[in-house]
């Protein structure tokens, strides 16, 4: 006798006691298995300043379902975890909490003492994401976590600074970055995003030195001109050639520079003039460096102007440029202010207006790097699901530019560089210098800076499985098998994992790309503090339970696309889980059996062949669709059959077979099919909603000891049965006809009637002759008589199968009057119908502008309703005879 299951399901009663037992028996954990596959995917580190969100949720139950998958396949499966130092994020929240706590800055405490505070903060917090995600459900191997500042991590960040260094591929340069005032620090282009805004064009004048001539130059940042050393024109641009070589006086600074000329100006935009800022503009920067420019800095780390900018020194830059206008207009130099919309560069982070200034940073040089990174995407080596992706990332790479490393942190992985303060000779080596290589002095400094944060998840694919060492695991395990990811940081990460692994492996980081789009709200808006619809997966779970959540997550994505949570799905996929649950109580309450084996083929009834052979095509479509990454498909699939086939027929079909007076042979292959089906579907079910699926498993007869590390079900030509499912779709065709016509003449199920079916021909007689107990049971028949034609029809109520015509004398189901009064208040509806469609159809305006598409849909829609009109006229009229 099998165990029995709660009367209810309750998914805090289940949930956190099933993780428990299955990372205490190490079901998570895997090891190098030389007579197993290996199945790697390494974790997308979240911050360990993070809070679980849905796009977490989704994330993790992506890799999930792919990890548990494999390891029920039979591969050593590693889903290997870890967390991100995320430099900026964490640096920010700890001086906050010092700011507000003690009223001081990290200057206040120092370098060392600040890095302290930021360690006891990630050894408080730093966990709290990986709790939330157990939660969820994930079964990583726990026992690899990795954090991208251990000393592993580190020392292939070290490794890897070296020896792109020692390869001239890492360089200092006084270039153009992207500064983030808030943050004061660097961004590279890959953390900048960008978005319209509505500003201004100020048209300004410049006067040619010792001439009444001036040349108009317009601007969206005024108050950078301080900083301008040169107005560019285009060489042949007739309007301006006699002007190159001479002199203008810049406005309020009243300081002289050149008019040169350059075929990076467009002729046709704007005046034709261009103000040449090299400290403060990219495009700038390139024509301060052919024509050999002066470069004047006017805009500090803190986004307020220095020095450089005379009486607006100290102000920020935006009461600079209300200022430094207000000036322009009063001396008569400002022509007009003209509004314009333009793409503005933000912070990623905080959101802050970046200013392009140019600074001393270090720079990974990308053009060679690029070249294998290319060509391991466009060769197929490396695939993007779903192929879009690919030409996204390629158009990417091919215009990449040199990336900015550095960042002006204290949190993070310091720049191994030390300069000697003797012969300023840069030493970069794998283990801390005590002299200079160059000249022996011990008076080294070490770079202040600390590297991007991307720097060391680009490495994470391998340095995670203890690169630069040869391991066993890294030599297992990589590449990695795929990297599920959200198409926001194609760019930011994706990349470069791919050109990291290819330069310092020689081997791609991983053969798959899955990409997934971000989880927004019912309505389609992204999830924001300031729209106020952020979901808290926590709360869901608690409400809920993780697998509905996982099941919602799951059944609305497709890869790629965006996905819309809606509430009520998870409210929908509780009640699946609760359908599920139901279903397997029912089962249990009528096992005898104490194994789950399939009876001989000769022992199985019509409906076991067709809940079988549905079964097994489900299996092979499971398998695929899983394969292909087609998760939604695959839940969807998954839950029509648990629903539909399995629970709202099958179950039905065998339940005579199970009463006390049926007989035993029929009774025991009935319960044996029924448990055969439903712990294997418990089993391709299992990696979407784990938690449920456990504890039904493991109140059947089952050998192993979870679920979790059971066989995948695979397909089977034995419980391949064509003509059986064939048959049974017959007779479900014909009985929901019946249950359908009942139900629109408001019959109940407990009126009884009798039927007469009609078959087209022999072979169908033999189906229905197999079916008469299915009628009977499934369709209130009171019994079933097998006839040649029906002499009169007029009192019947008929169905019109696939293979058969199926009638129901009429006073067996209905009060003829009440009936006609019901067909009558339909047909008013049905003629309101016709007038409004009609109406539409003979207006020649709407036919002559609406689309053709439009029309042709009026037009059916009139032809179906003209149809149900005389249905109805018909059907009155046989009820009057």
């Amino acid at each position: 006798m099998a165990k029995q299951l709660d009367k209810i399901y309750n998914p805090r009663d289940v949930e956190a006691r099933l993780y428990k037992e299955w990372e205490e028996k190490g079901y998570f954990h895997a090891e190098v298995d030389e007579k197993k596959k290996a199945f790697s995917i390494v974790m997308p580190p979240p911050n360990v300043t993070g809070q679980l969100h849905l796009g977490h949720a989704l994330d993790c139950t992506l890799q999930d379902v792919l990890t548990r998958t494999k390891r029920m396949q039979g591969y050593s499966a590693l889903w290997l975890p870890g967390t991100d130092h995320a430099g900026i994020a964490t640096q920010i929240k700890v001086e906050a909490a010092l700011r507000e706590e003690e009223g001081l800055t990290r200057h206040d405490l120092g370098r060392d003492k600040f890095l302290e505070r930021v360690w006891d903060w990630k050894n408080k917090f730093g966990n709290r994401i990986v709790e939330q995600q157990k939660k969820m459900g994930a079964s990583c191997d726990w026992e690899r976590s990795r954090f991208t500042m251990d000393d592993i991590c580190a020392k292939a960040v070290r490794e890897v600074f070296v020896r792109l260094y020692e390869k001239g591929l890492i360089y200092q340069g006084n270039r153009i970055i992207n500064w983030c005032p808030n943050c004061t620090t660097a961004l590279s282009d890959a953390e900048v995003e960008y978005s319209e805004m509505d500003g201004k064009f100020w048209h300004i004048k410049y006067p040619v030195k010792d001439s009444d001539e001036y040349v108009v130059i317009a601007t969206t940042r005024p108050e950078t001109m301080m900083g301008d050393t040169a107005v560019a024109v285009h060489p042949e641009d007739e309007r301006y050639t006699h002007l190159v070589g001479k002199t203008l006086i810049l406005p309020i600074m009243n300081r002289e520079i050149p008019v040169i000329a350059d075929e990076y100006v467009e002729r046709e935009f704007g005046t034709g003039c261009v103000k040449i800022t090299p400290c403060h503009d990219p495009n700038d920067f390139e024509v301060g460096k052919r024509h050999n420019l002066e470069e004047i800095l006017v805009i500090d780390e803190h986004g307020c102007i220095n020095e450089n900018g005379g009486k607006y020194n100290g102000l920020d830059r935006y009461e600079a440029r209300k200022q430094l206008v207000a000036d322009l207009e009063k001396e008569g130099y400002l022509l007009e202010i003209r509004d314009h919309k333009h793409n503005v560069g933000q912070c990623y982070r905080c959101n802050t207006v970046v200013e392009p200034l140019t600074s001393k940073q270090w720079f990974v040089k990308m053009g060679p790097l690029a070249e294998e990174a290319l060509r391991v995407v466009n060769d197929g080596t490396v695939k993007f699901v779903p192929d879009r992706f690919s030409k996204i990332y390629t158009n990417w790479m091919e215009n990449v530019h040199d990336w900015c490393i550095s960042r002006q942190l204290w949190w993070g992985h310091r720049i191994p560089a030390f300069y000697c303060e003797e012969c300023g000779h840069v030493n970069v080596s794998r283990e801390d210098p005590t002299e200079c290589a160059k000249c022996g002095s011990k008076k080294l400094r070490q770079e202040e800076d600390v590297l991007d944060t991307w720097f060391s998840s680009a490495l994470w694919p391998f340095s995670t499985l203890g690169w630069p060492e040869k391991t066993p695991e890294l030599d297992y395990f990589y590449p990695t098998s795929v990297m599920v990811t959200g198409y926001d940081i194609i760019f930011f990460w994706v990349a470069r994992m791919i050109f990291s692994g290819m330069e310092h492996l020689k081997l791609e980081p991983f053969k798959t790309v899955f990409i997934h789009g971000i989880v927004r709200d019912a309505l389609g808006r992204k999830m924001s503090k300031s729209l106020n619809n952020g979901v808290d997966p926590l709360e869901v779970i608690e409400e809920y339970g993780a697998d509905a959540l996982r099941f919602t997550l799951i059944t609305g994505n497709s890869p790629g696309n965006d996905t819309r949570f809606i509430p009520e799905r998870v409210e929908a996929n509780r009640n699946f889980a609760n359908k599920i649950w139901n279903a397997s109580r029912f089962v249990m309450m009528n096992l005898s059996i104490d194994e789950c084996v399939l009876p001989e083929e000769k022992e199985l009834a019509l409906e076991d062949k067709w809940i079988l052979s549905k079964y097994n095509t489900l299996v092979s479509e499971i398998t695929d669709n899983i394969d292909k990454y087609e998760l939604g498909i695959a839940a969807q699939k998954l839950q029509e059959f648990i629903r539909d086939n399995y629970c709202d027929w099958y179950i039905e079909l065998v339940k005579p077979r199970l009463s006390d007076d049926a007989d035993e042979k029929s009774k025991k292959s009935a319960q044996q099919v029924l448990c055969y089906v439903l712990s294997n579907t418990l089993k391709l079910l299992h990696p979407f909603m784990p938690f449920i699926t456990e504890e039904i498993w493991q109140t059947l007869p089952h050998e192993g000891e979870s679920i979790m590390i059971s066989k995948w079900p695979e397909y089977s030509d034995a419980l391949n049965f064509k003509t059986e499912e064939e048959n049974i779709e017959t007779l479900m065709q014909a009985i929901r006809g019946i249950r359908n016509r009942r139900a629109e003449m408001n019959v109940p199920p407990s009126r009884k009637a009798q039927l007469i079916v009609v078959p087209d021909n022999d072979k169908a007689k033999a189906v229905f002759e197999l079916g008469r107990a299915f009628f009977i049971k499934l369709a209130s028949a009171s019994e079933v008589i097998m006839a040649d034609g029906v002499e009169d029809t007029s009192k019947m109520v008929s169905v019109v199968s696939e293979s058969a015509k199926l009638f129901v004398p009429m006073n067996e189901l209905i009060d003829t009057e009440a009936e006609i009064a019901r067909l009558k208040k339909e047909r008013e509806k049905c003629e309101k119908d016709f007038n409004m469609i009609n109406g539409k159809l003979s207006n020649a305006g709407f036919v002559a502008k609406a689309p053709a598409n439009v029309v042709v849909a009026e037009r059916e829609k009139l032809e179906k309703v003209k149809a149900l009109l005389a249905n109805i006229d018909e059907s009155i009229a046989k009820l009057k005879a």
